[in-house]
């Protein structure tokens, strides 16, 4: 492989909810978390899980089954949040993705990935960067920074924000 095609390879992380199988740029992706306790936050939208404890930090959570309009799934011992960075105004926002399980870190050459369908798709096209493929499964590429919008990410970052944290909320 010469050096200008191993910089056209892109790098994503894939993941499953329920029976379909999504995929980030890898860029986007800060670290893979088991589940731990994610503490609710009141007068928040169903896809808010709540806040977690990330190194001293509160940081969001968005499940994002019910994010992106499927059913709600039962947590499991596969059941991950995966940490992302999504840019807002400027600004690295840093939030939680709860999955049903996180597959591996595929690549792909931007030839290989196709145009998100136009219908059909169980999500929102705005939503879909590409459609890939491996072996006989198609993979929905999800652009991370089009999930969400402007009220939801800077509600997010409200809810990440030290006084709201959850330690330090008056019993």
């Amino acid at each position: 492989m010469d050096e200008k095609t191993a910089k056209d390879i892109n790098q994503f992380l894939t993941f499953t909810l329920g029976r379909e199988i999504f995929a980030l740029d890898i860029g986007t992706v800060r670290e893979v978390l088991e589940l731990t306790t994610i503490t609710r936050i009141p007068r928040t939208p169903p896809f808010m899980r709540g806040v977690i404890n990330l190194r001293g930090h509160a940081v969001p959570v968005v499940d994002m089954r019910l994010k992106l309009g499927m059913s709600k799934g039962e947590d499991t011992v596969d059941t991950c949040i995966i940490i992302v960075e999504i840019d807002f105004e400027g600004e690295q926002t840093v939030m939680g993705a709860l999955v049903d399980s996180v597959r591996e870190v595929f690549e792909m050459t931007p030839e290989a990935i196709e145009a998100a369908p136009k219908m059909g798709a169980a999500v929102n096209a705005e939503y879909i960067r590409g459609m890939g493929r491996q072996d006989n499964n198609f993979i929905i590429i999800l652009d991370i920074g089009r999930i969400f919008s402007a009220e939801e990410l800077a509600m997010v970052r409200g809810a990440g924000a030290p006084e709201k944290a959850p330690q330090e909320v008056a019993a």
